[in-house]
């Protein structure tokens, strides 16, 4: 089984299966790594997720990164 795993960049904006409790369901991700930083675009709050948690969570990049 060889799958393909999707290449996250800095500076694109995900939709996460749950939303934030502000109500905003899309993300942009600020850092990648072992640990994924990701800012609200609803009401700017910023968290740190580790990585296995994020890929889980993900539903759909909305937009690419410049990069």
């Amino acid at each position: 089984m060889n799958q393909q795993k999707y290449n996250y960049k800095v500076g694109e904006v995900v939709k996460m299966k749950k939303p934030h409790p502000c109500g905003g369901d899309r993300w942009v991700i600020t850092r990648t790594g072992i640990d994924f930083g990701l800012k609200c675009l609803q009401c700017g709050r910023q968290v740190m997720i580790p990585r296995p948690k994020f890929e889980k969570g993900v539903k759909a990049v909305i937009s690419e990164g410049k990069g």
